[in-house]
């Protein structure tokens, strides 16, 4: 999945004419695993674990999915940080290991590549099509750190990324079956969602350092409005589109994931501008995973 953002806060901006203090490169491990983006890679991460084991995988197979994500997310956040260094350091990234000379450039572009490495064969143990299908998630997430961020179709690989998790972890299970269409757009609502939220903390920089995908260009109360409502889209795509009677946890859940949105939505300026929007988002998007899980629970294995 696209790499996301560590923190809520906004890194402080340089001056005009001003550049980040550089420490000495030290390649050590602390600047190196900040590089990685570390928990949004670990929380992608447990999403699968989780989802591997709702869906019937057993100890070992859903300990070999895992790892394969946990590669390709590492490989993301290394690209994604090594790419984007020199706009980090116009920009003063104080937050940034590569631009504050904490780790050097060629460490984590090996980095990456290694975890890319390790990702292929991880992945085709799981089964040769989820092996194919995860690595077309990471594919697509790569093709955002390239390119795909600076355009109007920067939303496109979180939504297959995401959209196409699920499959990589059903695929590999006893059925070996796509996951219901529900299922899938579900997960691809909560991705689309992830990266207008993900944009939030960032987006003023951003727009000054050059980088205009569609959340830049619509604005923070444009993307904090769709970033809520596609949350919510999920939720209730998960809830209510199985067959059957909707679960009391899943109702509940939803009626929680609606106050969020509405209250994400009716954010006063002041607050829109803060950290608020961004972290009632994120509330919505673990009640979204919640749900995701009980939902693979749902799905007949075997």
């Amino acid at each position: 999945m696209p790499a996301t953002t560590d923190e809520g806060t906004t890194a402080p901006t340089a001056h005009a004419g001003s550049t980040t203090a550089r420490r000495p490169a030290q390649g050590g491990f602390p600047g190196l695993l900040k590089a990685s983006h570390p928990v949004p890679a670990a929380a992608v991460t447990l999403l699968a674990a989780l989802l591997a084991a709702a869906v019937g995988l057993g100890p070992a197979a859903a300990a070999t999915a895992a790892a394969a994500v946990a590669a390709g997310q590492l490989s993301i956040g290394w690209s994604n940080d090594r790419l984007d260094m020199r706009r980090d350091v116009a920009a003063g990234r104080h937050d940034k290991p590569l631009a504050t000379g904490e780790v050097r450039p060629g460490v984590v572009a090996a980095a990456s590549c290694t975890a890319l490495l390790a990702c292929v064969p991880l992945s085709l143990a799981c089964g040769a099509r989820a092996g194919w299908v995860h690595l077309g998630c990471v594919a697509a997430a790569w093709s955002y750190n390239w390119w795909l961020k600076h355009t109007l179709a920067s939303w496109l690989p979180y939504t297959v990324a995401f959209g196409l998790l699920p499959a990589f972890l059903t695929l590999a299970s006893p059925s070996a079956g796509w996951p219901p269409l529900w299922l899938t757009a579900a997960a691809a609502l909560l991705g689309t969602s992830a990266h207008f939220a993900n944009t939030l903390p960032d987006i003023d920089e951003d727009i000054a350092g050059g980088v205009l995908g569609l959340p830049q260009r619509l604005g923070r109360r444009a993307s904090i409005a769709l970033a809520a409502g596609l949350a919510f889209a999920s939720c209730a795509v998960v809830t209510l589109a199985p067959p059957g009677p909707a679960p009391l946890a899943g109702r509940l859940l939803l009626g929680v994931t609606l106050a969020l949105c509405l209250a994400a939505l009716a954010a006063p300026p002041v607050l829109a501008r803060g950290r608020a929007p961004f972290l009632i988002i994120l509330a919505l998007a673990g009640a979204d995973a919640v749900l995701l899980v009980l939902a693979g629970h749902a799905l007949p294995v075997g």
